[in-house]
């Protein structure tokens, strides 16, 4: 029987429909196939299960003062990321995120179909070009993670799917919490502001968990694109963008109406901290403290020949000081090394914030406002400055070498120099005026001027060195190693080592009293004619003329800090024993064990002298400086802590002789500036002024109970300095620094420094004794220590 002509249609439709299913059966099918093979990483990069659990983040390492302030981080170009847990952060910046980013966040499982759906209509159908956007805050985290650039057609085809399979497993492997918290710790808000915290503090100096509504709003607003919406450089257009996350938040009943209409008419106020290395608290003790972290064990073949003494030192630091090469020397548990840039430690160091700006402030101060200017005007007009202009001491073609010198240490010429330029064309460059930024005590100052002209320029600013510490447990509580760390980066606390002048007197005085002499020991005060080991004659010159031709005591000597006492002393003594003893009291640097080191002609660091002077300040036992208490893993796990070293360097018997002398050079001697205003500093404290050949170098070592800070002033070069003593001794360029410390310190209520508290004398001394020293001694304390004939 033949086919009806009605069922050929029927059966040719069922066959399309058939076939229709089949080919959407087989997309389906094949769809599903292509994302389990791209969710098992056959297809394209798919992370390891153990990645996803635990992501490779990269977090900033955090310097902290002892009083918890932050002081800095340390960064790579990865970026400025600090890590902050869920709870520590303002529920504002959560509700913006999602409702901006992300409104049915806690409906769906990584990816929104109907968010994707809604897109695909509304661009492919409708044609709209602000359909939004389908990502999930899940799969902008995994584009964050795991996408890396893509190249090609195929690989940016691929690059989605990948996106949305890592977000299906993040998802099972994290709370709707965690995925919130590592979004905002991984995303980059520009001004190396990497992650919510560092976003907080950069553009409203906040914490994350402080941060208002509209702050919220501004920070969101900026995911969509940072650069676009850049609050510092585009904040009309940033608040335009903050307006519309709030808008949004109303939309999903975050805000009311009022609250809408009232958080949209503020203006964008910013509070902007600019994070860099150069910028905040202590840099120049952040950036030692980053050598010394780094550092790796000395071999003598890394360092130049002219590097020896660094080697010495490096290798002495190496055994001795634990936080020395503290990375080498302290591996992971799976024994990779540790990254200061990446692996966000936590570094507890021993600076006080307070006392570092305190410390700061004064360097700034007398530098910026009182030495500067003075010598500004003295080497104003004159030929060859900031030089001295005394020939014998400076030939104008050493002068020539010395301004040919700096620049070929200038960045300027080395670039040049890669370039391949020649040396001529390099000099007529450096004399060929251009645009530059250079340095005032008022801000940085735009300005034309040949390079050269740029190079004597800064070479004018007098540069300074200052640490304070305490003498007992070796925590330094303030380091400033320069005037401004953006412009002069050499580092005068540990780094530079200048003369010391009259402040190694008191070493020589220590030798002394071990030796048996007494504060009560008579001298001729007039010049002596001494001679060394071959028979060469030297007569030191004296600054003061005081008291010439009569007999002198060693205090007064000391006191007054005169040479010529000085000289017949060490001519009773051995140059080679002071130059150990010096070795004992912490001083690394090459000592040569002649006549004239009782005149302090020898190169030593501030640092070394705070660590000296710390005997002075602890009954004779010395305490290197301790940078940092402890160190801690990013999770807050103690790695390594650190405690004070000491060391015995001044018997009972000699310390309190030359404790006594030290304390009346500032009641009634060299120091005693101390006492009057502007300072008016009525501690009991001891200390010593230096001064070195031509006020090359002004030095001031001071010391209470409670702390010890030395000061060093200078120039750039040992050519650069005043020409007069009136500003160039170290009694007006370096005490005021102290004077100005030591006033803050004493007049803020939240540190623990008294000027009451004293020094314990032993109560029974000798008649001569009590003559100098009485004022010191109270015998009405009977626990004062009792030492039978101190100073007989």
């Amino acid at each position: 029987m033949s086919e009806s002509n009605n069922d050929r249609p029927r059966r040719s439709r069922k066959g399309i429909i058939a076939a229709m299913w089949a080919v959407f059966v087989f997309i389906v099918g094949g769809v599903f196939f292509f994302f389990f093979l791209v969710y098992n990483g056959v297809i394209g990069y798919m992370p390891p299960i153990e990645e996803l659990k635990n992501p490779k983040d990269r977090f900033a390492s955090v310097v902290y003062s002892a009083d918890g302030e932050e002081l800095g981080r340390y960064f790579a170009n990865t970026g400025n990321r600090v890590y902050v847990e869920f709870d520590d952060i303002s529920q504002n910046v959560i509700d913006a995120l999602i409702a901006t980013e992300d409104s049915r966040f806690e409906e769906h499982s990584g990816i929104d179909l109907r968010a994707l759906g809604r897109v695909a209509v509304k661009t492919l159908v409708m044609h709209q070009k602000n359909a939004g956007g389908g990502s999930t805050i899940t799969q902008q985290l995994a584009k964050q993670l795991y996408s890396p650039r893509s190249e090609g057609l195929m690989e940016r085809a691929l690059q989605k799917p990948i996106e949305w399979m890592i977000a299906v497993k993040l998802e099972r492997c994290y709370s709707k919490d965690e995925i919130i918290k590592m979004y905002l710790n991984q995303f980059d808000f520009l001004y190396n502001a990497v992650g919510i915290k560092s976003a907080a503090y950069v553009y409203f100096g906040k914490d994350p968990k402080d941060l208002n509504v509209q702050e919220a709003a501004t920070l969101i607003g900026m995911v969509k694109n940072p650069s676009y919406y850049n609050p510092v450089r585009k904040p009309e257009r940033t608040r335009e963008r903050r307006n519309v996350v709030l808008e949004q938040m109303y939309k999903n009943d975050m805000l009311s109406k009022a609250e809408l209409d009232s958080l949209k008419q503020l203006p964008l106020v910013l509070d902007f901290h600019k994070v860099d290395h150069k910028e905040g608290l202590a840099p120049y003790f952040r950036e030692e403290l980053r050598r010394v972290l780094k550092a790796k064990k000395p071999v003598r073949s890394d360092y130049r020949g002219w590097e020896k003494q660094k080697f010495i030192d490096d290798s002495i630091a190496w055994e001795t000081n634990p936080l020395f090469g503290w990375i080498e020397k302290n591996p992971k548990p799976d024994g990779s090394k540790y990254d200061i840039y990446t692996d966000g430690l936590k570094i507890y160091t021993t600076i006080d914030s307070r006392m570092q700006r305190y410390a700061e402030d004064a360097v700034v101060q007398h530098l910026g406002k009182t030495l500067q200017p003075s010598f500004f005007r003295e080497k104003r007009g004159v030929k060859g400055a900031p030089y001295t202009t005394n020939r014998e001491e400076l030939s104008s073609a050493q002068l020539d070498a010395l301004i040919k010198k700096g620049m070929k240490q200038s960045d300027r010429w080395y670039a040049m120099k890669r370039e391949g330029h020649s040396d001529e064309e390099i000099t007529k460059a450096f004399n060929t005026p251009v645009e530059m930024k250079v340095f005032s005590y008022a801000g940085t100052v735009d300005t034309v001027m040949t390079p050269l002209d740029s190079i004597l320029y800064s070479k004018h600013f007098l540069r300074a060195g200052f640490m304070s510490m305490d003498p007992v447990t070796g925590h330094v509580k303030a380091y400033v190693g320069g005037p401004n760390f953006a412009f002069f980066q050499y580092d005068m606390v540990s780094t530079g080592r200048r003369q010391i002048g009259s402040t190694i007197k008191p070493f020589l005085y220590t030798y002394a009293m071990e030796e048996g002499y007494t504060p009560c020991d008579q001298f001729l005060n007039e010049q002596p004619v001494i001679y060394d080991e071959v028979g060469r004659p030297w007569a030191p010159r004296n600054a003061g003329h005081a008291r010439v031709g009569e007999m002198v005591d060693i205090r007064w000597a000391l006191t007054n800090s005169n040479n010529w006492i000085s000289a017949r002393l060490m001519s009773q003594l051995s140059p080679a024993t002071l130059v150990r003893n010096m070795h004992n009291f912490g001083i690394t640097n090459h000592l040569d064990p002649v006549i004239a080191l009782c005149l302090g002609p020898c190169d030593v660091s501030v640092k070394e002298m705070v660590t000296a002077y710390s005997a002075f300040a602890n009954k004779g036992m010395r305490v290197d400086p301790l940078f940092v208490t402890a160190i801690a893993d990013n999770n807050g796990n103690i790695i390594s802590e650190f405690a004070p070293k000491h060391t015995e360097v001044i018997s009972s018997e000699a310390y309190y002789k030359i404790l006594s002398i030290l304390l009346n050079v500032v009641d009634g001697g060299t120091g005693n500036r101390l006492r009057r205003a502007p300072y008016g500093l009525t501690a009991q404290m001891g200390g010593k002024t230096g001064t070195t050949n031509s006020n090359s170098d002004g030095w001031f070592m001071g010391f209470t109970p409670q702390l010890v800070s030395g000061v060093w002033v200078g120039g750039e070069e040992r050519y650069i300095h005043f020409n007069g003593m009136a500003m160039g001794q170290g009694a007006s360029m370096a005490l005021p620094i102290y004077g100005l410390y030591m006033k803050k310190v004493y007049d803020d209520p939240t540190l623990p420094y008294s000027q009451d508290v004293k020094f314990q004398f032993p109560s029974n001394l000798d008649l001569c004794a009590k003559e100098y020293f009485g004022e010191y001694v109270d015998e009405s304390d009977s626990t004062q220590e009792s030492i039978e004939g101190v100073f007989d």
